[in-house]
């Protein structure tokens, strides 16, 4: 066994793990101790990591298979690059302030899970920290497990046993009705998922909810949007949270069946860029208890 130590991101979940190179973690053995902290944990940092993008969709890959939102406006021949989350162009410019890209990175400071409007959701997201700020530009994680498990029983009525509708536009219309209105937010048609996902490991449920939740059933509209805000309010009070500040090497490893996450402002002026690849559910990772016929 790899002799990795733990200590806690929060009280409530997630551990700082000590011990472990990742750029290892290809290797069966000590990939399964990683997953099993990820089950356990539901969030998992390492810091100092020398990680290359190749590495980065190895890794990836061990836990699914890659989340590509672009596939469909790929040329034949492109090939994937690894995505990123940053106010750099590609001419090493900063984008301003009102710009519809800073606009997004902007929407990303609403609570959400990745992926909740695609066909197939994101199991995680592994997030590396390449350039950070001075200041700001923290990412914040809120445990909707942990939450669960302390939420009170007239809450848990509103939702449990009901399904709730989520769409991409949603969550940038709150930004900028401009920005909802663009093709990359649009692809998709809206997403029917039941509201608690249920660990297949350990058998703990947590609400499934994100910014792009806009229909709880049984509900108008307005009303369930109005439980959607109480729910997560709820989830992302301080002690279901764990803010963490960036450091150059920093991994971040999440479980987005089981924790909301956003962004926090930064000064605009200062590059920051984090490279992010998702990795897609699958059956093992009890999808088809999520979905909801029609």
């Amino acid at each position: 066994m790899s002799a990795f130590e733990t200590s806690p991101l929060n009280p409530e979940f997630g551990v700082e793990v000590t011990g472990i190179n990742l750029a290892d973690a290809m290797k069966d053995r000590l990939f399964g101790q990683v997953r099993a902290l990820f089950e356990e944990h539901s969030a998992l940092l390492f810091r100092g990591q020398d990680i290359s993008d190749d590495q980065h969709k190895q890794l990836a890959e061990l836990f699914g298979p890659i989340e590509d939102r672009k596939a469909d406006e790929r040329k034949k021949g492109e090939k994937f690059e690894v995505p990123t989350v940053s106010n750099v162009r590609d001419d090493g410019s900063i984008t301003e302030e009102l710009d519809l890209h800073t606009l997004n990175l902007k929407s990303n400071f609403l609570w959400h899970s990745d992926s909740t409007f695609l066909p197939t959701p994101a199991l995680t997201n592994i997030l590396i920290g390449r350039v950070v700020t001075t200041e700001g530009g923290a990412t914040e994680l809120a445990s909707t497990r942990a939450a669960w498990a302390k939420m009170p029983e007239s809450l848990k009525a509103k939702v449990q046993g009901r399904g709730i509708w989520h769409r991409y536009s949603h969550s940038r219309r709150k930004i900028s009705p401009e920005l909802a209105e663009l093709p990359m937010f649009n692809k998709w048609p809206d997403q029917h998922w039941n509201a608690l996902w249920r660990n297949p490991v350990n058998g703990r449920e947590a609400l499934y909810i994100a910014s792009h939740a806009f229909k709880l059933d049984g509900y108008d509209e307005a009303e369930g949007q109005a439980i959607i805000e109480e729910l997560i309010d709820f989830c992302t009070q301080p002690q279901f949270v764990y803010s963490h500040n960036w450091q150059v090497g920093d991994v971040l490893i999440w479980d987005q069946r089981a924790v909301l996450h956003r962004g926090t402002p930064w000064p605009y002026e200062q590059p920051r860029v984090l490279s992010s690849i998702c990795s897609t559910v699958t059956e093992a990772d009890a999808i088809e208890t999520m979905r909801i016929s029609h």
